[in-house]
Formats: structure tokens, C-alpha cells, sequence
């Protein structure tokens, strides 16, 4: 099919199926702007460095430059995602299947945002495809581990890189500015948190948009009669439509999660915000350059972690981090399972 802009709305009109899936995956990536980017900005309004209505602006500017920038440098999360599952065969049951997946996630994730809780849009993502990929196969055959096991690694370097690169910044910059004056320091590392900030909301919108856009043409292609199409090119328009979608879904808001991530968790103060920041930032840049696609709330809550105890154990609110994991580890089940029931359902009623 053709990726020529004005080719590919013309398509839109003339193809249902085609129109539907857009629509949904539209609805996935403003979903993740809304409910997953205030991870982003939590630290930065936590410790007042900003305002949450100037950080959400904020983050939305930052997370459409990270979509856009970090795709023309390397776009290898995106196809390590286009390439984890398998949706060929029957184009018609397979796009059925791809739109229950979407539709489950928003589910999961405006569930997960109605509570407060910061899910993974990530996992949910992963999940649901697996589980409609399952549906479709009736089988594992439409799971690709040599892809999938990637997510595993996401999973290792998410949690623990997060967790020891928050402890090891808190440490550096406290032992580099022990001597400074307390007023002095705190305004300079407000001013450094909202780079943080910035800099969290760009690193988002790199590792999530590229997710979200491989899914968006998988999509596009199976409602087109075609599968099974290797290394397909993202035409720089849809890195403009997914990075302003995003950045939509953020400026919406998402104060119940920047609450639980920033507020509840651990008492932060400035150059500790900075130092959660910082140390996700830079896990969450290295993934994108390896391919790994790892989970910006995990990285960013395991980084605060990280910042806590290095205070000691108990700065850390361990009642909300074992909520925060439960929900963690309920997302692949529990989104894998809506997504294989949903799958199911439309390749019945479609």
C-alpha cells in the first residue's frame, strides 16, 4: 500500500476496516500521552520546580521532538515491536484481531488512570498483541521469541539499571554539592529539574512512539490485504501525526498519576528529582539505541525507588510501590487475557 500521505487518506475513506484500525491506534497513542507521559513530569511538579499545567505543556512540546528525532536515528524499537508477534494468514480475521488488541488496551490503561495507577502502557501494549496474536493462531505460534525475549530484557534493565542509576545520581550530586549553600542549591536545581523534566518527556515520546507507530502500520497493512511485510519504512508524516497525538493525550492531564508517582511514593527534594530524572533518562536512551523496548513508568518509579533508599529504606512509601507492582505484574496476564477474549469476540462478530 501506498505511504504517500495523500494516498493513504484517500485509502482511509474508501476502506473501513483501514478506518477503524486508525482510529483505534489514534485512541491507543492518545491514551499513552494521557495516561502514561505524566510519569515523565511527576518529579519535576512534585518537588515545585514547576507548575503541573506548564509541565504538561512542557512535556507535550518534548514528547513530540522525541518522537520525531529519535525515529530518524534509529527506529530499531519500532521493529523489534512490528516483529514480535505474528499477524499473518486470514488479512481480515488478523485486522479483527490487531483492533480487539487496541480496543483492550485502552480499556486496561483508562481503568489503570481511573485509580491512579501507573501502569505500564507498554506492557499493556505487548500484552494485549500477544494475547490477540494467541487468539488468532489458537496456538504460541503467533508469539516470535527471539523478539519477545527482548521484552524480558526490557524488563531486567527497566527495573534494575533504574533503580541503581537513581541511588548512584542521589549520591554523586549530593556528595558534589554538600558544601553549597542550601538556598543557592535549591533554586539552581529547580531550574536543572525542569530540564529533567524536559528531557523525561523526549526520551517518552522515543521509546513510546515508536512502539505505537509500528502498530499503526501493521495495521494499515493488514487492513490492506497484506501480511507478513518485512522492514517497512515509517514515513516521516506519521512521526508529525503520532508525536502531535501524543502530545494531545499529555496536554488532556494526568494529575492522579503524577500524585502516585511523584507525590505518595518518596518526599523528593530538588536535586533528588533531578537525580530520578537523570537516571531514567539515560536508561531509557540507551534502550532506545539497543532496540530493547522497555517501560517508561517502570524505569522512572525504579529510579525514584533508587533515589529514596539512598537516603534509607524507609523514605520509600513501600504500601504504594507494592500497589504499583501488583499492577505491574497483573498487566500481562490480565491485558493479555482482555486482548486473546476481545480477539475472539471480533473474529466471531467481524
Amino acid at each position: 500500500m501506498s505511504f504517500d500521505f495523500a494516498d493513504f487518506i484517500g485509502q482511509v475513506t474508501t476502506n473501513p476496516m483501514l478506518a477503524i484500525t486508525v482510529v483505534l491506534t489514534l485512541g491507543v497513542i492518545l491514551v499513552n500521552g494521557w495516561t502514561d507521559a505524566p510519569n515523565s513530569i511527576a518529579t519535576c511538579v512534585s518537588t515545585r520546580a514547576i507548575k503541573a499545567g506548564n509541565a504538561i505543556m512542557m512535556a507535550a512540546v518534548c514528547e513530540f521532538f522525541g518522537v520525531f528525532v529519535m525515529t530518524l536515528v534509529n527506529s530499531s524499537v519500532a521493529m523489534t515491536i512490528y516483529n514480535m508477534v505474528d499477524f499473518g494468514g486470514n488479512t481480515q480475521e488478523a485486522s479483527s484481531a490487531l483492533c480487539a488488541a487496541l480496543f483492550a488496551i485502552v480499556v486496561w490503561a483508562t481503568a489503570a488512570w481511573r485509580f491512579g495507577i501507573p501502569t505500564s502502557e507498554s506492557h499493556a501494549l505487548i500484552a494485549g498483541l500477544s494475547g490477540a496474536a494467541i487468539a488468532l493462531h489458537s496456538s504460541l505460534e503467533g508469539i516470535n521469541p527471539d523478539e519477545w525475549i527482548k521484552v524480558v530484557y526490557g524488563l531486567i534493565l527497566s527495573s534494575v539499571l533504574g533503580f541503581f542509576s537513581g541511588f548512584g545520581f542521589t549520591r554523586l550530586i549530593g556528595g558534589l554539592f554538600k558544601n553549597t549553600d542550601r538556598r543557592k542549591s535549591v533554586k539552581l536545581f529547580r531550574g536543572a529539574q525542569v530540564f529533567g523534566g524536559g528531557l523525561m518527556a523526549f526520551m517518552h515520546g522515543a521509546q513510546d512512539g515508536q512502539k505505537f507507530m509500528s502498530i499503526f502500520i501493521l495495521g494499515a497493512f493488514l487492513a490492506s490485504g497484506q501480511a507478513n511485510v518485512t522492514d517497512p519504512t515509517i514515513p516521516i508524516w506519521l512521526m508529525a501525526v503520532c508525536s502531535i497525538v501524543m502530545a494531545l493525550g499529555t496536554s488532556i492531564g494526568g494529575y492522579r498519576i503524577i500524585k502516585s508517582v511523584g507525590m505518595d511514593m518518596v518526599k523528593l527534594e530538588p536535586y533528588q528529582g533531578l537525580s530520578a530524572d537523570l537516571g531514567a533518562a539515560g536508561c531509557l536512551l540507551l534502550s532506545s539505541l539497543t532496540g530493547i523496548p522497555v517501560s517508561t513508568t517502570h524505569t522512572k518509579t525504579t529510579a525514584i525507588m533508587g533515589v529514596g533508599a539512598s537516603k534509607r529504606i524507609s523514605a520509600v512509601n513501600w504500601t504504594v510501590v507494592r500497589e504499583m507492582v501488583m499492577a505491574w505484574i497483573l498487566t500481562f496476564p490480565g491485558c493479555g487475557l482482555l486482548g486473546f477474549l476481545m480477539a475472539k469476540l471480533f473474529m466471531f462478530a467481524f
